[in-house]
């Protein structure tokens, strides 16, 4: 019985060739989106769990309001973690790390030096806390003694030629010290949210050793015992910052922590499980881009209301050919066949029909995903799909779409009474499903949103890109390893100055498009009183650093070289001044927490620029003089920009011991460009996604015109024959299906506002929706209903009227 279902479905989808490549080219198109949105899905919610203790690692952030001042970030105090351990016995271990992220690192091979990435310190715990396989050396020993380092595989072979070649070699590196290779580990894999290439011992750190509770400055990742819950830890937590830092606050701010939280402000530590940092970090400023759970959400149910359209379409266009197999029915009924054979039968060819689609959809997602990885910069393989679980999860979603698209057919066809069918008298077909209506509402009106998210992503993006910052991003070119220069830092950038082309140039430890950057305490009264204490980000800059970045001063003056006392001079930025209350500069003066209650006068307010990404507000930010040479911006004006790059290259080769030194460059708007990486990304691939479902909304649209027409055939011939016009035909076909298409805008564009609004509150500076925005859409869904009816329109309306009616 089995087998004649299957010859049967297999005869039936071959009968009608246009109906069949029409569902299984939707359904292939669809499977294949769903597909890819799933290899995306599973990788971003895989980052971290490769760890064999993932589920009980936990990495300790800061979270302070201090004097309505908030600033949240991953560093914690260096002893934080060993008092954990040490009062905690719900606490089995700790690491710390320092430095990963937040700049290059030079390493020295033969007679040329490089520049490498992913390096910092780590404790010897590092292999306790973490899983990280050791292919040479000992885990236990590896970071245990000063001036020691666990180098990955790919650097050990590019170093060394072979793994175990590497160990007790010695590294050259920052050109200053000497690191004896005591481990290598396994590369890491792809889903994490650190990489180690160059893990250097915490103990060459002297910092590492300092006691002070008011400096954080370690990334803290804590292991709990099997049992001890998040709640638990964070009342660990609770206690150590009251018996620890209470003392050591009242000093620095002027109140504990019960006076804080009296005044509506706080100062506590709270939690990121391991596995939710990739997609759940709040912070901008994480050692790698970090992911974003709103997208996984969205993109997850995009994949599902795909699936949907396809196989609304196949409903649609099953339940509209039900004319042509009316017959067929009435006929098997008359000889016996039984509503359960006919609804076994429907579904066999349903089934049939999304395994010849499934089989495609592997075809069509394998020569996709290297697209997709392209766009959202991953390296997501094709053997994911022999993972047991997808199989069996692509197994169960070919049969549930089988049996959802092929369910309403199957029973919709088999209830027809073959008296009635066989009479002609069963009103049937096209006209009169106001199902299949609601069903083509439904298919447009998630195409409607997907279009207006299309548009309002890109909007957002293109206000970004065109957002006046504050500063001039344009034509800054941003020399990073500048730190070697050492003493002559100053001297080159004199010697660049003078080259042809080059208009200013500054040296600085922090840029706008920076995400690491340093927070200090200062008061306005020297005795730091309550509530004259605030946390500013403190940047330190030369006298030509405003001239050079085009950014503007509102009150008062700039740095000058030519007056010693700026020294100890400070600009602050508008939110500062907002935030310290700071109106005008008659004797406006801030006093540093660590530098014995100097005075610092405030000489010039700048007017606000964003640092940073657009999703965080201004914060406030003072500026110090300096000649800190971690990395020179220069403003250049040339028609031959590879010249002048060539030119300042030769300028720092001819530096003293800088003769085979790494020469790395970028330009600031390509910085700019970077942060917003991963929106760029984004928005690229729900376009993608979007085209995917209009165009299977289109194949739905065609095959139900199709159909309408063939209906409608000897209406349309004798219209034609009473002299109605090509146009006038189109526009009888037309009628229904724009009026179905306007309803489905009408239903979309208030859900779409509101989800869309929500996706906007990520950024802190946005657009506003406007009317726009959907009248273009209405315009589109229109103009692409209209084209794809009028390809199959003008066919029927210039058929032959005479071979109809014969």
């Amino acid at each position: 019985m089995i087998r004649n279902y299957f010859k049967i479905a297999v005869r039936n989808l071959a009968r009608s060739k246009g109906y069949a490549a029409i569902n299984i080219f939707g359904l292939a198109v669809a499977l294949a989106t769903c597909l890819l949105i799933t290899l995306f899905v599973v990788d971003e919610l895989s980052y971290d769990r490769y760890h064999q203790k993932a589920d009980r690692i936990y990495r300790v952030n800061a979270d302070f309001l201090v004097n309505g001042n908030a600033f949240r970030e991953r560093y914690t105090p260096a002893q934080m973690g060993a008092t954990m351990l040490k009062d905690f016995p719900g606490i089995e271990n700790y690491v710390r790390l320092r430095g990963f992220g937040e700049r290059s690192f030079l390493v020295k091979k033969g007679n040329e030096t490089l520049m490498e990435q992913n390096a910092g310190y780590a404790d010897s715990t590092l292999f306790d806390v973490f899983t990280l396989p050791m292919m040479a050396g000992d885990p236990k020993t590896a970071l245990t003694k000063p001036y020691t380092m666990v180098i990955s595989q790919k650097i050990a072979e590019k170093y060394f030629g072979k793994t175990e070649a590497a160990i007790g070699k010695v590294l050259h590196v920052d050109n200053t010290d000497d690191y004896l290779v005591t481990g290598v580990i396994q590369n890491m894999p792809a889903a994490s949210h650190i990489h180690f290439d160059f893990i250097k011992s915490m103990a060459s750190l002297e910092d590492s050793r300092n006691t002070a509770w008011m400096a954080d400055n370690y990334d803290t990742y804590l292991l709990v015992r099997p049992g001890v819950s998040e709640a638990t830890l964070l009342g660990y937590l609770k206690t150590l910052t009251k018996n620890y830092m209470d003392e050591p606050l009242k000093k620095m701010v002027g109140s504990n922590i019960e006076e804080l939280e009296r005044s509506g402000n706080h100062f506590r530590y709270d939690l990121l499980p391991l596995t939710k940092i990739h997609l759940h970090s709040p912070f901008t400023n994480e050692v790698e881009p970090g992911g974003n759970i709103q997208y996984v959400y969205i993109f997850a149910v995009v994949a599902v209301f795909i699936l949907l359209i396809a196989c609304v379409n196949f409903m649609n266009l099953s339940t509209a050919r039900s004319a042509g197999r009316s017959k067929e029915v009435g006929v098997r009924k008359v000889l016996g066949s039984q509503r359960t054979n006919l609804i076994t039968q429907f579904l066999t060819e349903s089934m049939l029909t999304t395994l010849i689609a499934a089989l495609a959809a592997i075809v069509l997602a394998l020569l996709l995903l290297p697209y997709l990885n392209q766009v959202a910069g991953k390296s997501i393989t094709w053997d994911m799909l022999l993972n047991k679980w997808l199989l069996l999860g692509m197994l169960l979603t070919v049969f549930v779409v089988g049996l959802l698209a092929g369910s309403y057919p199957a029973f919709f066809l088999s209830s027809f009474e073959p008296i009635q069918v066989l009479k002609g008298k069963l009103a049937i077909g096209f006209r009169g499903g106001w199902l299949r209506n609601s069903l083509v509402v439904f298919q447009f009106s998630t195409a409607v949103m997907l279009i207006v998210g299309t548009l309002i992503i890109y909007s957002q993006l293109n206000y970004i890109r065109n957002k006046k910052l504050g500063y001039n991003r344009e034509q800054v070119v941003v020399l990073k390893n500048t730190a070697s220069l050492w003493v002559h830092a100053e001297a080159f950038k004199d010697e660049v100055l003078k080259l042809p082309g080059v208009q200013a140039g500054t040296m600085t430890d922090v840029l706008p498009v920076s995400t690491v950057m340093n927070t200090s305490i200062f008061s306005k009264d020297a005795a730091g009183s309550a509530g004259q204490v605030s946390g500013l980000f403190e940047w330190h800059v030369d006298a030509d650093y405003l001239k050079t970045l085009g950014m503007q001063i509102a009150k008062g003056r700039d740095f000058s070289p030519e007056i010693p006392s700026d020294s100890s001079a400070l600009l602050i930025n508008e939110t500062a001044a907002k935030l310290l209350g700071y109106g005008d500069l008659n004797d406006r003066f801030l006093y540093a927490n660590n530098e014995g209650g100097k005075p610092l006068r405030i000489i010039g307010i700048v007017k606000d620029f964003n640092s940073g990404t657009l999703h965080t507000k201004i914060p406030p930010i003072v500026m110090r003089l300096s000649k800190r040479p971690d990395m020179m911006a220069f403003r250049i004006h040339t028609s031959d920009i590879p010249a002048l790059i060539s030119n300042i290259e030769d300028k720092y080769h001819s530096v003293t011991g800088m003769e085979g030194q790494p020469f790395q460059y970028t330009f600031l708007d390509d910085d700019f460009s970077r942060l917003y990486a991963a929106d760029q990304r984004t928005g690229k691939i729900f376009i993608s996604f979007t085209c995917f479902a209009v165009l299977i909304s289109c194949l739905g649209l065609f095959g139900l015109v199709t159909y309408a027409a063939e209906q409608r055939t000897k209406e349309i011939s004798i219209r034609k024959v009473m002299g109605a016009s090509v146009a006038s035909i189109v526009a009888l076909l037309s009628r229904d299906f724009l009026k179905l298409v306007a309803v489905a805008i009408v239903v979309a564009s208030p859900l779409a506002w509101w989800i869309m609004d929500r996706w906007l509150q990520d950024f802190a500076y946005r657009i506003s929706i406007g009317w726009w925005v959907f009248a273009v859409t209405a315009f589109l869904a229109i103009l692409i209903t209209i084209v794809t009816i009028c390809l199959q329109a003008i066919k029927a309306a210039r058929a032959n009227p005479v071979v109809a009616l014969r």
